[in-house]
């Protein structure tokens, strides 16, 4: 990917030079470093707002009684799991978060559970039918409010930065059961057997 990006900078600079607007591109350049911090500062608001409400829905006790109420939907989609396995509420906090936009607070969650359903089904290097279930959700990223998509709007001007809230959801939705729809029907084809040595 480097090589990508050195070679589309090093061509542009070339036929700028061709063209005779070399100024033109260092001009464009410039600005557009310039708003690129104005946009990552201005990011800093919108996600301490959304992090605060997360932590605050955390100690309300709101996360875990979301993970509740969608925990027996995980538990079909993750059928291998034990049925008091602690992946749950970390894979439940992280699909909450996700839906919130917030993929930066959804990480830790995230990793959390990949930790606990690789400790539970002992996989040892390889992927699980549960992680991998887990990872195609992750990938599909469903949100019901794309916070951060909203605040790069905003920030960039928009005049309407929220009309980007139906047609996300509705994109995110099908994404989401299209991956587990996938997974699903993989997970019968290839079955992963662990050797122990």
């Amino acid at each position: 990917m480097n090589y990508i990006f050195a070679f589309l900078i090093l061509f542009s600079f070339v036929v700028a030079s061709y063209t005779g607007k070399l100024d033109d591109v260092v001009s464009a350049m410039l600005e557009s470093s310039d708003r690129a911090v104005q946009v990552a500062i201005s990011l800093i608001g919108i996600m301490s707002f959304w992090l605060g409400i997360v932590k605050i829905a955390q100690k309300a006790g709101l996360i875990e009684i979301f993970a509740k109420i969608i925990s027996p939907i995980l538990k079909l989609l993750f059928s291998d799991l034990k049925k008091d396995s602690s992946a749950f509420s970390n894979i439940a906090l992280n699909i909450s978060a996700n839906a919130l936009g917030l993929s930066n607070a959804a990480t830790p969650f995230g990793i959390k559970a990949m930790k606990d359903m690789k400790e539970e089904e002992k996989t040892g290097d390889v992927a699980s039918n549960s992680m991998c279930m887990f990872l195609s959700m992750n990938t599909a990223g469903f949100q019901l409010v794309p916070a951060t998509v909203i605040a790069i709007l905003a920030s960039a001007g928009s005049k309407n930065p929220t009309e980007i809230v139906l047609p996300t959801f509705i994109v995110t939705f099908l994404a989401f059961c299209f991956a587990i729809i996938t997974a699903k029907l993989f997970s019968k084809f290839w079955k992963f057997e662990v050797k122990n040595d």
